[in-house]
């Protein structure tokens, strides 16, 4: 019971993070759910893939939640949404697919230097300058395929590549939040199939498990979310968010680190 009530703490934390900012929560979810699964001796050669599925499962409902409200708010693209979806699902399925095949170590380091990278970008809280109009349906889908890969293997919803993409293209801020929000759903449903999938002939995994997914984690986590994420979508479209996405930088730079000293 102690374990549940952390991991809804968890969620409704993660919640409001997504609901403000248009991220699905995977980047910090993972580090501190590994964490989690290792005080509770889940099987130590899979921690990491363990924290990465059961992050990216929990995208589907923190997300969600989050583009309803945006939703009703004007916030969400859906021309951008179609276009850019199916290669970041495809380049996200392919590189969960791949998850169980890839050492634990490996994927530490990669989600760390990418976390730091994106970390980076938030901290310094650079607008690209609007370039030029979204390119067409091909590019925006051979774009997708980079993201999705990249999702795939930090277990994200692509909100912190997909919303720097948009504002590039002149793209509105407030739109790209919802708009990265709702991307991030189909790729979170897809990269779940995938760790599913590769984890389903894993043994010695903790009762309780689908695939890599660990389900009494990843229903704190939803029954936390759910309810915050929407405050955070209203927050969005109400206060400047500078200072919040500097603290939530900070923190990914935390346990970012754990990460990489831990596993790596």
């Amino acid at each position: 019971m102690t374990w549940l009530l952390a991991y809804v703490g968890m969620g409704a934390a993660i919640g409001v993070l997504a609901g403000l900012l248009g991220i699905g929560g995977g980047m910090t979810l993972v580090p501190v759910l590994a964490a989690m699964f290792a005080a509770q001796h889940f099987a130590p050669d899979h921690i990491v893939h363990m924290a990465l599925a059961t992050s990216m499962a929990s995208i589907i409902f923190t997300s969600g939640a989050s583009v309803r409200e945006h939703w009703k708010l004007g916030g969400v693209d859906f021309s951008i949404v179609r276009r850019m979806a199916p290669g970041m699902v495809a380049g996200s399925l392919v590189a969960t697919m791949a998850s169980s095949w890839i050492p634990q170590r490996w994927l530490a380091m990669t989600f760390a230097v990418i976390v730091y990278l994106g970390a980076t970008q938030i901290l310094l809280n650079r607008k690209p300058a609007a370039a030029r109009n979204l390119p067409g349906t091909w590019v925006l889908f051979a774009v997708g395929i980079v993201i999705g890969v990249i999702c795939g293997l930090v277990s994200a919803g692509g909100a912190f590549l997909t919303i720097p993409f948009m504002l590039w293209c002149g793209v509105p801020m407030r739109t790209t939040i919802g708009t990265a929000a709702m991307i991030g759903i189909p790729v979170a449903l897809v990269g779940t199939a995938g760790y599913i999938f590769s984890g389903w002939q894993i043994g010695g995994l903790p009762a309780g498990t689908l695939g890599f997914i660990v389900l009494p984690a990843l229903a704190g986590l939803v029954c936390g979310s759910v309810v915050t994420a929407p405050y955070g979508a209203r927050m969005a479209h109400r206060l400047p968010v500078l200072t919040i996405k500097r603290i939530f930088a900070g923190l990914l730079y935390v346990l970012a680190t754990k990460m990489l000293l831990t596993y790596a």
